[in-house]
């Protein structure tokens, strides 16, 4: 996936195939929001940022990791999916085929739905960092950190539904309390973020 083309990208998103989808979609918007706060950190370097270099520094670090891992999540849930649909494929013309393949199933979903609570976290990372950025970042690129915090927004709150659509096949109890421990810090991260925007808006509109 990192080394398609955009338009090779949404060509395939837009076709008949299981994968890549929305959860994929989920962490790109989760590396998109990493990328553009990379890009305002850079924007906020050099003698009149000075007294905040160390934060700067950090944001630069912490958002250059963070877009690399979004991407490779994206990737998991595309092959975690890839792995549902074998599942769903499996014979069940027996009982014992039907046992089998009810275990398998349970199983890929268990993996399916670990790459989007994954990226719930990223999301939240993302939206830290936009907060430490907004009030010590280039004014001149500030609406970007509004729109870092968005991305970080639909990425969690997409991420979400792509955790609960597996949730129903899921029997460890455990792995589930887990799972929507995750899906729990959503609304959030989402309001985080619209704070973020709200205070971008309102420093644009001064």
């Amino acid at each position: 996936m990192r080394d398609e083309t955009i338009s090779e990208f949404l060509d395939r998103l837009a076709d008949r195939v299981p994968a890549p989808g929305g959860g994929a979609s989920a962490a790109l918007h989760a590396a998109q929001a990493a990328a553009l706060l990379g890009m305002v950190a850079r924007y906020s370097t050099g003698e009149k940022y000075a007294a905040h270099q160390e934060v700067v520094d950090r944001i630069l670090r912490e958002s250059d990791a963070l877009r690399g891992r979004a991407l490779t999540l994206a990737e998991s849930d595309a092959a975690a999916f890839t792995a549902v649909t074998r599942a769903y494929a499996l014979p069940r013309a027996s009982e014992p085929e039907r046992a089998a393949r009810s275990a398998v199933i349970a199983e890929a979903l268990t993996g399916a739905a670990r790459p989007p609570a994954e990226v719930i976290t990223a999301a939240l990372d993302a939206v830290e960092l936009a907060e430490a950025l907004l009030p010590i970042g280039n004014p001149n690129v500030v609406t970007d950190i509004a729109a870092a915090a968005e991305a970080a927004s639909a990425a969690a709150t997409t991420a979400r539904v792509n955790v609960e659509i597996n949730l129903t096949g899921i029997r460890d109890e455990r792995v589930r309390s887990g799972l929507l421990a995750e899906t729990a810090r959503v609304d959030e991260i989402a309001a985080r973020a619209e704070r973020v925007t709200a205070a971008v808006r309102a420093e644009i509109a001064k």
